[in-house]
């Protein structure tokens, strides 16, 4: 007989772990746009990682499989920023076009892989590391600490892309580019460069999302199976303020409804599993609306994010 206490501390963990793609991604976007890129390719980038990172993972080895999938976003974004920073072309129009091309090229990548496969394959993704001593601790330990190396790196990448960002000369650099990249031109700050830096960055994160989704998580690959999460991030970012520690809140709440959805059947509440696994992209489409009424809801945004920078 499962518990209450089992019940809810499930659905944390849970929590925790659906919050880490979004996370990861959110991270890598929240660099783009700092620095005045308005990256739509994520989608994209996360579909392109998770797609190579399990291949690379089905024919070597978890550790390759990773690397393999943040290279293929790395890719993406180097396209990207080519595209979006060097050539000044639409970042809509750019994003856009990455996401329909990184959704193509996973797809092709996995049935070219896998092409006399008669069933879907699997793998044994990264199992978890407890960390002595503090998962022992009553409710928090299975919670934080009776995780895979993936979700204790995407934690960690919160206060380091905090303490990049607003502590460090670079993380002034990036938020002079995006606030002013006229005035941070003029002191000497090489605009293009901080620029496409951090978009290629948001590809590697974007590959790393994906690639926990295929061999983190769910252990296997589909076609499509971040689900949306690359625009969900989108609205994370603005819901977090362009800040990294916002960000895991957002992911967070996110990644609990979510999992809410996922365990849903569990509870006899007489209302159908599947309105709860849309309300994330409820949730998604309130907040791009109250944004687009309430313009004070998107205090931190860049001055210059979407405006190419031509000297």
């Amino acid at each position: 007989m499962v518990t209450e206490a089992e019940i809810i501390t499930g659905l944390l963990s849970s929590t925790v772990k659906l919050a880490v793609p979004l996370l990861l991604a959110a991270i890598g976007e929240i660099f783009s746009e700092r620095s005045g890129v308005l990256n739509l390719g994520m989608e994209g980038m996360m579909l392109g990682g998770a797609s190579a990172a399990f291949i690379g993972s089905y024919y070597f080895n978890l550790w390759i499989g990773l690397l393999l999938g943040m290279l293929v976003g790395g890719i993406i974004g180097i396209i990207m920023a080519f595209m979006s920073v060097v050539l000044r072309r639409n970042q809509i129009v750019v994003g856009v076009v990455l996401t329909i091309f990184g959704s193509g090229l996973s797809s092709f990548l996995f049935r070219m892989s896998f092409i006399t496969a008669t069933a879907y394959p699997t793998i044994t993704g990264f199992q978890s590391v407890d960390i002595p001593i503090l998962s022992q601790i009553p409710w928090l330990g299975p919670i934080l600490f009776q995780n895979n190396v993936l979700v204790y790196l995407a934690l960690l990448t919160v206060p380091v892309a905090g303490i990049f960002l607003y502590k460090t000369t670079h993380g002034l650099k990036i938020r002079a580019v995006g606030e002013n990249p006229r005035a941070a031109d003029s002191l000497g700050v090489n605009v293009i460069r901080v620029r496409f830096i951090c978009v290629v960055f948001a590809g590697l994160m974007g590959g790393l999302a994906g690639a926990y989704l295929s061999i983190g998580h769910m252990n296997i690959f589909r076609e499509g199976m971040t689900a949306g999460r690359g625009y969900i991030v989108l609205a994370l970012v603005i819901f977090g303020t362009w800040s990294p520690y916002r960000a895991l809140a957002g992911s967070l709440l996110f990644g609990g409804i979510d999992a809410l959805g996922s365990r849903f059947q569990i509870f006899k509440f007489g209302i159908p599993y599947q309105f709860v696994l849309m309300l994330p992209y409820v949730l998604t489409i309130v907040v791009l609306i109250l944004v687009s009424l309430r313009k004070g809801l998107v205090r931190g945004a860049p001055a210059a994010l979407g405006t190419p920078y031509e000297r």
